[in-house]
């Protein structure tokens, strides 16, 4: 009886760890490492968090559910680069809208699905930043090549 009730106690204490690993990887909270900004864009306010090291570019929206209209996430580079973004671990869909050294989008990527992966997707010339938002928000709000955006 009582190897029996340690068996059981064992097995729930395993299915509870596994529970907590799965609803970790879940959860749709904001990263309390990224600090958050608002930028403007066509009169609209963007809130996003800002991607500004190495290893929180590489990370990304990567792993979340969703993504709320109105928010983003802004990849800062040191210098002008041909960032090329991909979609690993993405589980929506977004536009990514390259923006250079002036503040001037010069490439957007309408749409992009999560199925993409493993392709990258690069911008038409150098950029200093790269904005993420959910998918079909550039159109919405008018963003095209040459939009400035204020940062």
């Amino acid at each position: 009886m009582k190897s029996t009730l340690t068996y059981a106690l064992a097995a729930l204490a395993c299915a509870g760890v596994f529970f907590l690993l799965y609803m970790s990887q879940n959860l749709q909270m904001p990263s309390a490492k990224n600090a958050t900004r608002s930028i403007e864009v066509e009169d609209t306010t963007i809130i996003v968090e800002v991607a500004d090291t190495e290893s929180s570019r590489e990370r990304g929206l990567s792993g979340r559910r969703s993504l709320l209209r109105g928010n983003g996430m802004l990849f800062v580079f040191e210098s002008g680069a041909t960032a090329g973004i991909w979609m690993k671990d993405m589980q929506f869909p977004i536009d990514i809208i390259w923006i250079n050294a002036s503040s001037t989008v010069i490439t957007i990527a309408h749409d992009v699905s999560p199925d993409t992966y493993p392709n990258i997707f690069y911008p038409s010339s150098p950029a200093r930043y790269v904005l993420e938002v959910p998918a079909g928000f550039a159109k919405q709000i008018g963003v095209a090549e040459g939009t400035k955006i204020v940062l």
